[in-house]
Parts: C-alpha cells; sequence; structure tokens
C-alpha cells in the first residue's frame, strides 16, 4: 500500500518555464563524505544537495562515532572524523538498505580500525551491480574477506593495506572508489588499470589530493596511487550535478518549455549537449549555468549508445527517453552500461508511447550485453500524444522521467513511490512549482 504522502497527482500538458538550481552531484558528494574518515581532522564540503543519499551517509557516519553537521540552507557539511568507532551491526543494517555506500566505508575503516562490515546492499534495481569487484580490490590490497559472517561480510587487514596491481576488466565507477580510498594509505604504490575516469572520479581524486594522497591519471585509463603515511581534512566544493541538469534538460524539451538551470556546467555536459542540438534543443552557456528550451516545430529523432566517461551517460539515457516520444521518426538507444534499465518504459507505452525492447545490440559500440537474454536496446517511434495514467516508480532515474512523462501527457496521473526521487533530486517539488507545475 503506497502512501499517501509518496503520491504525486500530475495535470500534464503544460510547457515548464522558469528558473531552479542544482547543487553538487549525488555521485561525489556521499563518495566525498566517506572520505573524510580517512583523516582524523576536520573537512568541510560545500555545495552539497538536500538530497536523502546525503542523510543516509551523515547517519552512516554518526553511527560510527563521527561528528557530523549538515546545513541544509547553505549546503554546507562539516564533518570532524577526528574519533572513529564500530557501531553495532544491527544499526548498519537499518540504513544499509537505503544505500549502497556502506561498501566504500571499507577501505577507510580498515585504516583507522583495522576492521570493517558489509551489510546486505540496497540501491536501485537497475541490473546486476556485483560487489565482487570491490571484494577483489579489497583482498589485493592485502584484506581479508569473511563472506560466511551471519550478519555480512566481515573484512579485516591484520597486517595492513599494501600497493599492488589491480586491473578492471570493465571500468566500474564504484570499483575506481573503492581502489582510490583504499589505496590512498596504503604502503608502497597501487597502479589500477582499466579505470573509470569521470567527473565525480576526477573531483574525489581532487579532494583526496587537497588532503595529501599523491594520484596520477594517465590517458589509458590508468591511476597510479603512492601511499602516504597519514592525511589532513579537506575544504571543498563539489561539482555540479550533470544528471540532475540533463535531467531538467529533457523535461524542457519533453515539455515544449523553457527552463534555466543554474549551477550547469559545460564541460561535464559537452556529450549531452551535442546530442540534445542533435534532436532539435536549443541551448545556451552563461557563467550562471545553462538555458534549454524547446525552440518550437518537430523534434529529431537519433541514435544513441550509452558508455562510461567520456561516452554518452546512462543516466542521461533515461529522461531524454521521454523527449523522443515527442521526436518525429525512429530513435534508437542502445544501452551498454546495465542491463535492465529499460524496464521504465513500459508505463510509457501504456501512456500511449510506442516503444520495443530488443535484446541484439542495435549499435556498433562493443557491449558486455552481447548474445545474452537481456532487452537493451530500444526503438522508439515518434511522434505520439502521451496520456496521463497512475504510474508506480521503479527506481531513482526512472522515475524522474515518468514524472517527465506525467507532465508532458494530457490529463491527470497518480506517480506512486515518489521517494525515490529524493534520493538524487533536491527540492524537486520546490523546483517545479518554480517552473509552473501543475500537481499536488
Amino acid at each position: 500500500m503506497t502512501r499517501e504522502d509518496d503520491v504525486l497527482h500530475v495535470v500534464g500538458g503544460k510547457p515548464l518555464g522558469g528558473e531552479i538550481k542544482v547543487r553538487g552531484a549525488k555521485n561525489l558528494v556521499s563518495k566525498a563524505m566517506v572520505a573524510t574518515l580517512l583523516a582524523p581532522d576536520t573537512s568541510v564540503l560545500k555545495n552539497v544537495p538536500e538530497i536523502r543519499d546525503v542523510q543516509v551517509v551523515s547517519d552512516l557516519l554518526r553511527l560510527h562515532g563521527v561528528d557530523t553537521t549538515v546545513d541544509g540552507k547553505t549546503g554546507v557539511v562539516t564533518i570532524n572524523a577526528s574519533h572513529v568507532e564500530m557501531p553495532a551491526v544491527s544499526d548498519v543494517e537499518t540504513l544499509s538498505g537505503s544505500s549502497r555506500i556502506p561498501i566504500l566505508f571499507s577501505g577507510p575503516l580498515l585504516h583507522r580500525l583495522g576492521e570493517a562490515f558489509i551489510p546486505s546492499l540496497g540501491g536501485c534495481r537497475i541490473g546486476d551491480r556485483p560487489i565482487d569487484y570491490h571484494l577483489e580490490t579489497l583482498r589485493k590490497l592485502g584484506a581479508e574477506v569473511d563472506k560466511e559472517h551471519e550478519d555480512g561480510i566481515h573484512i579485516t587487514a591484520p597486517n595492513g593495506l599494501r600497493g599492488t596491481k589491480i586491473h578492471l576488466p570493465y571500468p566500474s565507477v564504484g570499483a575506481t572508489e573503492q581502489t582510490l580510498l583504499a589505496a590512498v594509505l596504503a604502503e608502497g604504490k597501487t597502479e589500477l588499470s582499466g579505470a573509470a575516469i569521470e567527473p565525480e572520479i576526477m573531483d574525489l581524486i581532487a579532494i583526496l589530493q587537497k588532503m595529501g594522497a599523491i594520484i596520477s591519471v594517465d590517458v589509458d585509463r590508468t591511476i597510479r596511487i603512492e601511499g602516504v603515511k597519514e592525511l589532513k581534512g579537506y575544504t571543498h566544493t563539489a561539482l555540479t550535478d550533470r544528471i540532475e541538469a540533463a535531467s531538467w534538460a529533457a523535461a524542457a524539451l519533453a515539455t515544449r518549455g523553457d527552463i534555466f538551470v543554474k549551477g550547469a556546467t559545460q564541460p561535464e555536459m559537452m556529450t549531452f549537449l551535442n546530442v540534445y542540438r542533435k534532436i532539435g534543443g536549443e541551448f545556451n552557456v552563461t557563467d550562471e549555468g545553462i538555458r534549454f528550451w524547446h525552440p518550437g516545430g518537430d523534434l529529431k529523432p537519433v541514435a544513441i549508445e550509452t558508455d562510461v566517461h567520456p561516452g554518452f551517460m546512462t543516466d542521461w539515457q533515461q529522461p531524454l527517453v521521454v523527449a523522443l516520444t515527442q521526436a518525429k521518426g525512429l530513435s534508437i538507444v542502445h544501452e551498454t552500461v546495465y542491463e535492465n534499465r529499460f524496464g521504465f518504459t513500459e508505463p510509457l507505452v501504456k501512456m500511449g508511447a510506442t516503444v520495443q525492447l530488443y535484446k541484439e545490440c542495435l549499435g556498433s559500440l562493443p557491449c558486455r550485453f552481447e548474445q545474452h537474454n537481456f532487452e537493451h536496446s530500444a526503438v522508439i517511434f515518434g511522434q505520439t500524444p502521451l496520456t496521463g495514467r497512475d504510474i508506480d516508480v521503479p527506481d531513482l532515474r526512472g522515475g524522474f522521467s515518468h514524472l517527465i512523462a506525467a507532465l508532458t501527457a494530457t490529463g491527470e496521473s497518480n506517480v506512486r513511490g515518489i521517494s525515490l526521487i529524493d534520493r538524487g533530486y533536491a527540492d524537486f517539488r520546490g523546483k517545479l512549482t518554480a517552473l509552473g507545475a501543475d500537481f499536488d
């Protein structure tokens, strides 16, 4: 039974217009908060969004005895990690269902306490997110992993962590973050090849360098980390959330609107902006942010393949698919990052969209899902009018995409399970109000 306050009643068919502000990246701030555990010192993180993931990490830090203060109004988080302790397993488990972040506590806790515990992990159900990469990384650095523990996975490092050579068969963002957080205080040098190089990873590296780490990044996706004896606290302003910015840009396109996204920055969004322009959307980059708008006339179909950075980000795909239902012609989206990311299209079809899913790779990029039984390619036939209906939110990005669809559709929609959207979209109700949306 869905709670009444977890349902948004939307009356769609009206262009969104106005100004909103986007703060720091969800995919950076939680990791930056975990990094504070590496130093018995005070750190200050700025431009932090008011999202549930920040609350979850704050609570986890407090469970570990860390003094954590969050000022949602100013977007400043202050963390004093001079004292760290192991919490009760049951307390960690209570929070773990809300986030997959506990696994990234492992490296810092091994350095500070000599042990770490990973409960059963949550997160969005958009595909297989194995933690094997994480555990294998920790093992190679010298950790001992006990999977037989009755409450989860218990990790120890009786001889400390030592630098080593690690190769990732796929440039996993999580495994790259795990390596960085574990290797900076490990004895000796660590060479990580096949690493992820997303902007959020580079911002995390910048934070670790401010703390005293020695890290270099080569052009061939190799990251080299020279372990140091100790780290200090940091002060850092988080880079803007390029996923949220692109989501609002897609909303402007789908609803034939005009939205100025204050805080949005061009460098991290260049691949998205190229596709946006090909579809027929207009944008204008200023020092304050980026204005996105539908210029009138017909939108054009495109072929998109998601990929790791600097390719087209998988999190950009879902909101843009809604806009592509309003493009005139046949669009193709080949998903190469997550195998189960098109489940969100089922409600779109019920609203009137024409979307067909395929198990074949409808693209030229190398794909891990080739000859597997996953519907990871989508063909969207437009232009199709959407009609309002009841929708259940499946995950964070799919949920926001459903919200865009409800705003695009004529008639009324009830979007259920909107608390999932709070994980990555700060004050989205307030922003909808600022853009003139009709909802309650």
